[in-house]
């Protein structure tokens, strides 16, 4: 099951072939202008190239096969060789009928189902989850719903920032605090309830960085505790233990709010034992090579055009770095998972990291030419001043603040609307915090990933324009207008299209290529533009005729049909872009 104009590409694709001429060239597209055609193909273009004719004449063979075919309802010739072509209602009617019988509206499901890990998240221990970690969270869950639902395995990893010199610096600043805690002996057990909570972390954690900056015996400090929780020193793992455990309880709350889900919650840490046996392996094989004191894995190509530097494994110190732990984290989920691919949903301006380890892995032979390693970057989230979004007081705020903000902005939206007036208390906090969740969700994922945007609040929390709340509107209009239906005794039928109801049906029709795009480039504004795009649609059709009061019942029916094929496919498209819907407003 695919959509209309793959359907169509494999007919045309078939006369072009029948021409002696290469079948892709029959690729069909949705027309650049639906007021002259449904669909067009451009294959007689190139084909006049490589036979030395006119393109005209070309298509006008193309086109006469084409009216012969009973699928088609109209073919005709546009400019120096452009092909229209209109499918017949009854051909529309039954690709949609078929479409919305199989499960994902026509999106075929992967012949093999691989499996895919997505890094995304990356929220450090022993710190509050600011806003710089939203897009990331987003925009990885969206992409793990897309590989869900084409039919493949995922693994969401949270990939915590749980390592290395912040937690030795937190160690220390405890130890000097309160040097009679058990923690900073060597003894056989230690106290199962944590002596800190995350909020006690995250105002620790700036001051003891600061201190560290001003003083070098700090400094010290916090690497001779930072080597001796790498070395295994009980007390500090059993301390660090509980850093661990109380942020990823905060954490967790975070995403639970924005309905943001992991599989895997490792961190930096879990690599840790990978890494001294990895590094040995690649000097042994002369890939890891030593470079002023440090040990470095080159990994420039002559066809470079920049430079690139080559990856340091160990600093001359003997100390790791982040490259090395990206590294060895590739190396476990190879070993652990086999995966197909390793997507990293990362500020792009990780990019020349990325490539870096990617390179060295490959070079490494830690991951084969089969499994795709892919960053998906993402640009910044601004304020309306243009510069990356800030607490009035300068500050970077903090994520649940963020979201606080969004529900409070929903509320004042549901009443300048009129909505969900008649509901308890419970129902309309629910309410808005969908609201919120859509405004902030939809904001961000509209957006070409790459790009940055203005986090505007006042704009993405409206119920007009291409915001989510507008979308989670017209769904539950949509299932409002089928509820009075079913109350009525009308139920929805065969569909019978006319020319009001053509725009929508082959709208729909659409979707698997939308989805394809979506998936194939890990853009998830494709499924956004859609998804506008499709609600616009309905709204000109529920606008343009007659659906609960239409006489004719076949044609009432019809519309009801139509009705709720966009009401359930623009929740499977919410779905995707991890947006819930509530039930009324």
């Amino acid at each position: 099951m695919t959509s209309l104009a793959h359907h169509l590409s494999s007919i045309v694709g078939d006369i072009f072939a029948a021409q002696n001429l290469p079948a892709e060239l029959g690729t069909v597209r949705i027309s650049d202008r639906p007021d002259l055609a449904q669909f067009q193909c451009n294959g007689a273009m190139a084909a006049a190239k490589i036979v030395g004719k006119p393109p005209r004449e070309i298509a006008e063979h193309i086109t006469a096969a084409l009216l012969d075919n009973p699928h088609i309802a109209a073919a005709s010739i546009a400019g120096p060789g452009f092909i229209n072509i209109n499918l017949t209602d009854a051909v529309i009617q039954d690709h949609l009928t078929l479409q919305t019988q199989n499960a994902n509206f026509g999106v075929p499901k992967a012949a093999k189902q691989d499996t895919i890990v997505l890094d995304y998240g990356g929220p450090n221990v022993a710190k509050a989850m600011h806003v710089g970690h939203l897009r990331s969270s987003i925009i990885g869950e969206s992409l793990r719903r897309f590989y869900l639902f084409a039919g493949y395995k995922t693994l969401g990893d949270v990939h915590l920032g749980d390592w290395g010199l912040p937690m030795g610096q937190l160690i220390s600043a405890l130890e000097i605090q309160h040097p009679d805690w058990p923690y900073f002996k060597e003894q056989d057990s230690y106290p199962s309830e944590s002596p800190v909570t995350i909020d006690d972390l995250a105002a620790l954690y700036p001051l003891a960085s600061a201190a560290c900056k001003e003083d070098e015996t700090r400094l010290a400090a916090a690497r001779e505790a930072t080597a001796k929780l790498q070395d295994g020193h009980k007390g500090y793992r059993a301390l660090w233990r509980h850093f661990v455990n109380v942020s990823i309880a905060d954490i967790k709350e975070n995403f639970e709010n924005l309905d943001v889900h992991f599989d895997l919650w490792l961190g930096e840490s879990d690599a840790h034992d990978t890494i001294a046996p990895m590094v040995k392996d690649l000097q042994d094989r002369n890939i890891g090579i030593e470079s002023e004191g440090a040990i470095v894995i080159p990994v420039a190509k002559n066809s470079d055009n920049k430079e690139m530097p080559p990856l340091i494994l160990l600093k001359s110190d003997g100390a790791v770095m982040y490259g090395t732990t990206d590294l060895a984290t590739i190396k476990d989920r190879m070993d652990d998972y086999n995966p197909a691919k390793i997507i990293y949903v990362v500020d792009q301006r990780q990019a020349l990291h990325f490539e870096q380890v990617f390179r060295a892995a490959r070079k490494g032979e830690i991951t084969p030419e089969s499994t795709d390693l892919i960053h998906a970057g993402f640009g910044t989230m601004n304020g309306t001043d243009g510069k990356p979004f800030k607490t009035r007081a300068g500050g970077i705020m903090k994520l649940e603040d963020l979201i606080a903000m969004g529900v409070e902005k929903a509320t004042t939206r549901l009443n300048e609307a009129s909505l969900a007036q008649d509901m308890s208390e419970t129902e309309r906090a629910d309410i808005a915090n969908k609201v919120a969740i859509a405004a902030i969700k939809f904001a961000d994922l509209q957006n070409n990933r790459i790009s940055d945007y203005i986090f505007d609040l006042d704009r993405m929390t409206a119920f007009e324009g291409k915001t989510g709340p507008y979308l989670l509107y017209q769904v539950v209009r949509i299932k409002s207008l089928l509820a009075k239906a079913t109350d009525k005794g009308l139920h929805a039928g065969k569909l019978e299209l006319t020319d009001i109801d053509r725009p929508l049906a082959l709208l729909i029709g659409e979707f698997p290529d939308h989805f394809a795009t979506a998936l194939h480039n890990h853009t998830p504004h494709v499924l956004c533009d859609y998804a506008y795009k499709l609600a616009q649609t309905f709204s000109s059709f529920y606008g343009n005729c007659h659906i609960l009061t239409e006489e004719n019942e076949a044609l009432r029916a019809s519309r009801l049909q139509l009705c709720t094929l966009t009401a359930d496919l623009l929740q499977v498209i919410l779905d995707l872009l991890g947006i819930a819907i509530p039930e009324r407003m």
